[in-house]
């Protein structure tokens, strides 16, 4: 049997007490310093306590540029995606663009080979050496190149349509835009990105194909579909020879994929998809409409608010006296070499019973492309006017909209002489010039021919080609 002796606590505090003649200097709590020296009876050196406290490392300037990135990461993710798609309005050029295409072209290759690479080297996979090293980057580069095509069909999209439905598509492409930087988007594989992809490819045949053939209609965007759906196919037999699992690949490539295509479709369908590439570039609406001369129209309007009465400043747009009819003057682009095409002007009228209502069967012109920026212009005017509220309607002869102008009209009180604002319309400016600036950018004489020599007449401008007479619309029953 063994005891255990507990150690004698009262030997420990004799032997640790405070002997005679000890310095007071030794009975305080300060640091002490222990030392490795191996002699004997040498003191230990006193430390100052501030000595032994952790100072930290006084931050570069690029370490707090780093701190403060990091601090603020989702502001800076916002400025700089808020930045290049401001980039993209300044920088994109028309939708006939060469460069354009062949660099939208370039990133759809691109997207379907990272998408490729990232089924062929999941995570936890090394690359090979040769990826090695730019392999981390893969994922910025997948949203830039998304966010970059979602951008240019987005403002292609805004610029062909006016329209309450195809502007809620627009905005559904901007929400995609958006959701591409979320990491939470991100973090959902190869589902939001086959969906993206599958919607790039068919906005990028639906905008290439009508430049390349020269036409739209319902068969060019069924092409543009069907190529999508080819893409996607392609996609899927490419996956498989590195996923041969049949359930993964219908799950998470070919449901996204066509499902989206069938949406597509369905939008063109109802409407939702504007007409690319028709685009109106300028529309107003004016009390008379005439052409003066080669290539110029002279546009006038009435304004009957005056500077310093502001109750008359919030008056109607388009003020009615006896024999007046408002005629609705436009710009429509088409890319050059586009083959000639109808749209029809739609007037409706607000009525107070009824709601909006069309006022007469409606105006079918003939346009045709004349390959500037500025577009193919046109005119037409309706009778029968009332006081109210309306609405011109610009559309396809298959009835997708191209552009939404709306006005209100009143009658004229006043019975002095009216106020005309005339301006002018030219080939080479986009917007009106005044009176004034038209004045000043005519030529000052013609050129001079030989003398003798019969003077040949000017060549008439592409959108001067149809007869001098206005084109009018039939006046409503």
């Amino acid at each position: 049997m063994v005891n255990a002796t507990p150690p004698d606590t009262s030997q420990k505090q004799d032997e640790t007490a405070d002997a005679p003649g000890t310095p007071a200097a030794a009975q305080t709590n300060a640091a002490v310093a222990l030392t490795d020296s191996p002699l004997t009876g040498a003191s230990p050196a006193v430390v100052d306590p501030d000595d032994l406290v952790a100072t930290a490392k006084t931050p570069t300037l690029m370490e707090k540029v780093q701190a403060f990135r990091a601090r603020h990461e989702k502001w800076e993710m916002a400025a700089f995606f808020f930045g290049g798609f401001l980039y993209d309005i300044v920088s994109l050029s028309r939708i006939d663009d060469t460069l354009t295409m062949v660099q939208s072209f370039a990133y759809l290759l691109i997207l379907a080979s990272l998408l490729l690479l990232e089924q062929r080297y999941p995570e936890g996979t090394e690359p090979p050496s040769l990826l090695a090293k730019v392999w981390r980057w893969r994922e910025d580069a997948v949203h830039f190149f998304f966010g970059s095509l979602l951008s240019v069909f987005m403002l292609l999209l805004f610029k062909s349509t006016s329209g309450v439905l195809p502007y809620l598509f627009v905005v559904a492409l901007f929400a995609l835009l958006v959701a591409n930087e979320l990491p939470r988007f991100r973090q959902m594989g190869p589902v939001v990105r086959v969906s993206l992809l599958s919607l790039c490819v068919t906005m990028y045949f639906a905008c290439l194909l009508p430049v390349v053939f020269g036409r739209i209609g319902l068969w060019v965007f069924l092409l543009a579909v069907g190529l999508g759906c080819a893409s996607i196919f392609g996609l899927m037999r490419l996956m498989e020879r590195w996923r041969p699992d049949l359930e993964y690949l219908v799950r998470k490539v070919a449901v996204p994929g066509f499902g989206v295509q069938a949406a597509l479709l369905g939008c063109y369908l109802l409407g939702v998809v504007p007409p690319i590439p028709l685009a109106v570039q300028y529309s107003g609406i004016y009390h008379d409409v005439k052409r003066v001369s080669p290539g110029v129209y002279q546009l006038t309007s009435v304004d009957d608010s005056i500077w310093y009465k502001p109750w008359t400043w919030f008056g109607p747009d388009f003020v009615i006296r006896p024999g007046d009819k408002p005629y609705y003057f436009f710009r429509i682009f088409a890319p050059k070499n586009f083959a000639p095409y109808k749209v029809r002007v739609r007037w409706y009228y607000d009525h107070p019973e009824k709601g909006w209502t069309t006022n007469g069967s409606g105006f079918m012109a003939n346009v045709s492309s004349n390959g500037t920026d500025g577009g193919y212009r046109y005119y037409a005017t309706t009778s029968n006017l009332k006081p109210g509220h309306w609405r011109v309607v610009l559309e396809t002869e298959d009835g997708h909209e191209i552009n939404r102008l709306s006005f209100t009209a009143g009658a004229d009180t006043r019975s002095e002489p009216r106020e005309l604002k005339v301006e002018y319309s030219t080939l080479k400016e986009l917007l009106p010039l005044s009176a004034e600036a038209w004045e000043k950018s005519r030529k000052v004489a013609p050129p001079s021919t030989p003398p003798g020599a019969p003077a040949s007449p000017a060549p008439l401008p592409a959108d001067e080609v149809a007869p001098p007479e206005a084109p009018v619309a039939p006046a409503a029953p």
